[in-house]
């Protein structure tokens, strides 16, 4: 599966793998893939470099990349202890309140939030490109739009490509004026935060609006026909994120969760705004039927709402208490019905790209057979 731009990055298959997760990153990019691993939650530098270089002490020389969260615009001055102070009480009550309900058990003393929105926050992204930029990336990814000109210009400059996410053809064509290098056509089914174009219609219009930008189509993305079928709409590669969550490197908090991801179905998802303020695509959960509810409060703006939720997410996953228990994920999930290796996802995706293609070529009349 090879394009011009696995080429360029020296990888034999076309397939760009986020994952949150340095084993995951490290053996998508073993097995011939390109992993990029997801910078958002390392708060602290000393943990990203920590992670680093274990990942690069684990891809045997194959390439990999860094994925933050950086908005495009620059808020001068502000801190978390700022946006805390913004939450509503009325807010912070109705958490408690169905934290209640359900019995969910207050942390130990003197014990954090682990999942805290933080690394939304453009001071911590920086830093977190002061840890990257001294490592052999060689892919930036920005899930917030293009990242800041001065941010391009100095991953240019180390000769490190930018991807940005879109989820129209109207955010493309920015990240093109941006100097954007590849644009990230994410479609509706995507886990996380997404728009409401569903990936058929997306890809081709964002490769149209583009060209000759490379572009990987992401979005309920993870079988080898969907592959083949990206690439007959002009993309140039894949983007998968949610189809690591249940293989056997992944790191997820409990195995609760695991279980639920195994056992849901495509339509047990919701784009919900309960998690970060803005639509993401996650599990359906009574969490998430909560915030939805007319009768309760409105959700805040991002920043605001992930800094509400982040102690009560921690205190949910900590103590598994499945119906509250969800986590970011994409239509997909319906596939995702078994515990596999990072080896065997990828050699399942290859072979079914093989067989997508094979049977186009006998459609098509140029069968080798």
């Amino acid at each position: 599966m090879q394009t011009e731009l696995s080429k360029r990055l020296g990888v034999e298959h076309a397939l760009f793998g986020f994952t949150p997760f340095p084993a995951v990153a490290a053996a998508i990019s073993r097995a011939g893939g390109f992993g990029v691993l997801g910078a958002v939650r390392y708060t602290a530098p000393d943990d990203l470099k920590r992670d680093l270089d274990w990942l690069e002490a684990h891809v045997d020389g194959r390439p990999y990349g860094l994925d933050v969260v950086m908005p495009a615009r620059k808020v001068e001055g502000v801190t978390e202890a700022d946006v805390e102070a913004m939450i509503p009480e009325g807010h912070r009550q109705f958490v408690r309140d169905t934290l209640a309900k359900y019995g969910v058990p207050e942390l130990a003393d003197g014990e954090a939030s682990g999942w805290r929105i933080t690394g939304w926050m453009e001071q911590v992204a920086r830093s977190q490109l002061d840890v990257a930029f001294d490592y052999p990336i060689k892919l930036l990814a920005n899930a917030l739009g293009s990242p800041p000109a001065d941010v391009v210009a100095r991953a240019h400059d180390q000769g490190v490509l930018v991807a940005a996410l879109a989820g129209s053809a109207r955010h493309a064509r920015k990240h093109k004026e941006a100097g954007i290098d590849i644009v990230v056509a994410q479609g509706y089914e995507a886990g996380g935060h997404t728009g409401e174009i569903a990936s058929m219609v997306l890809t081709p219009e964002v490769v149209d609006a583009v060209g000759p930008l490379p572009v990987l189509a992401a979005g309920g993305i993870g079988s080898g026909q969907q592959m083949a079928a990206a690439l007959a709409l002009g993309a140039q590669g894949v983007w998968l994120g949610s189809i690591w969550l249940t293989t056997t490197e992944a790191e997820l908090p409990s195995p609760a969760l695991v279980r639920k991801l195994l056992a849901a179905g495509s339509g047990d998802t919701v784009r919900s705004r309960a998690l970060t303020g803005k639509p993401a695509r996650q599990l359906r959960t009574e969490w998430t039927d909560a915030w939805d509810d007319p009768s309760g409060p409105d959700v805040l703006s991002m920043p605001l709402q992930g800094l509400l939720v982040a102690d009560a997410v921690t205190r949910i996953q900590k103590y598994e208490v499945e119906p509250l228990l969800g986590t970011p994920v994409g239509q997909i999930v319906g596939r995702m019905n078994s515990e596999r290796s990072v080896q065997a996802v990828v050699d399942d995706l290859t072979r079914g790209f093989e067989r997508a293609v094979d049977r186009i070529n006998r459609i098509a009349g140029r069968s080798q057979q």
